[in-house]
């Protein structure tokens, strides 16, 4: 019966590994369906180093450790680590690596991520290369005897390019180093890059994994368990870690994740094809067009195209932006994404404004650049929010 039981799970779909995977075993004291929340910091031993599988919080807790196999389960790993933040997450990466090492990074990805490259690694004597990965050999001229990690967002943040995780992964693979994957905007629906070579997959869990914009969390997933070791110590040495309150909204966000990912797939289509024949837009940015130059990648690479979309205005000015996010209704003015409630920003002044503005224009992030995170409401209404603000 056991040996049944663990087959069902491994050949899981999707959609039921959302709601039941990594969660097996059920509440031993009540039999309650879903994972109890332990809010205590420490954990009564019989004796000394005697107890039950926990002795601290930081170290462990049964609610995080519920949410750290969900996590896994969905992205095909094989170990979970979750952080008080997606930049936590990020953080106990670098720490992996020491002064003199060096890293090759997307070269249009999140202001946070670059803040903490620049601002606090490069300080402490680790090397960053920003590339173009749109063709992954780029990468082979940034390659020498000192780099350990090639760090992808995919698609990027905030113009939606599509870096094939594959190719860079062959990449990786031929001279010995360690990929990362942010999969934020893709979310494990629409991407998993553990199954396309990637040795790491991060989560800013704020986003799509939690859904309701109710909590701030990062998530990692691995499948060696050598790495996996390596960076639990890091987890449990630095304390960046996410309370039992927190682990339990996202395990609950992550059981609805394929429905709602579903139709901010169906509502980021049409608000897209209404932008790209919208007289006063002037490029949209969204990885399901054909004219997309990395459409083709997408197709192969990812399961729908996303929620996620940016578009400039044909006047270009920091100015006819403002204007629109400011006008807009149902769309709320607001930092982060991936919440069942739709959302714009301006990456110039917001989410990237930690990024120098040559920087930024090098990668499309112009003043004129509006990024917005289509939710779950009816597309008709965001459609029609849309069109009075760019009136």
């Amino acid at each position: 019966m056991l040996h049944l039981s663990l087959i069902i799970v491994e050949n899981m779909k999707f959609n039921t590994k959302a709601i039941h995977g990594g969660q097996e075993n059920t509440d031993p004291a009540y039999g309650s369906v879903m994972p109890p929340i332990y809010q205590t910091s420490t954990y009564k031993q019989s004796t000394p180093g005697g107890h039950k599988g926990f002795e601290y919080s930081r170290s462990g807790n049964p609610t995080r450790a519920a949410l750290e196999k969900a996590v896994a389960s969905i992205e095909n790993g094989s170990f979970g680590l979750a952080f008080g933040s997606g930049l936590a997450a990020i953080d106990a990466v670098m720490k992996m690596f020491k002064p003199g090492d060096e890293i090759i990074s997307t070269n249009d990805l999140y202001g946070g991520s670059y803040r903490l490259f620049t601002k606090i690694f490069q300080n402490l004597g680790i090397k960053f290369h920003f590339v173009g990965m749109n063709d992954a050999a780029n990468i082979e001229d940034f390659i020498n005897e000192k780099t350990r990690l090639v760090w992808v967002e995919t698609p990027t943040n905030p113009t939606m390019k599509i870096i094939d995780i594959e190719e860079v992964s062959k990449i990786a693979k031929k001279h010995d180093l360690l990929l990362a994957v942010d999969n934020t905007f893709a979310t494990p629906y629409l991407q998993q890059p553990l199954e396309l070579g990637a040795d790491i997959v991060m989560h800013s869990a704020t986003k799509y994994l939690g859904g309701h914009s109710d909590v701030v969390m990062g998530c990692l997933v691995v499948k060696e368990e050598e790495l996996a070791k390596k960076l639990r110590f890091i987890q449990n040495a630095s304390g960046a870690v996410c309370g039992p309150m927190d682990s339990f909204l996202v395990l609950r966000g992550i059981k609805t994740l394929h429905i709602r990912m579903q139709r901010h797939c169906e509502n980021g289509a049409a608000v897209a094809g209404f932008l790209k024949d919208h007289p006063k837009v002037d490029k949209v940015y969204w990885p399901g067009f054909e004219d997309h130059p990395n459409h083709e990648i997408a197709k192969v690479q990812m399961k729908d195209f996303g929620g996620m979309i940016s578009f400039t205005t044909k006047e270009g000015s920091l100015e006819s932006a403002v204007k629109i996010v400011e006008n807009l209704k149902i769309f709320t003015l607001a930092e982060s994404l991936g919440g069942v409630e739709s959302l714009a920003g301006h990456p110039a002044s917001m989410t990237h404004a930690s990024i120098p503005k040559e920087e930024r224009a090098k990668t499309g992030i112009v003043d004129s650049l509006i990024r917005l995170s289509v939710g779950i409401e009816d597309e008709e209404d965001l459609i029609n929010d849309l069109k009075q603000a760019l009136k």
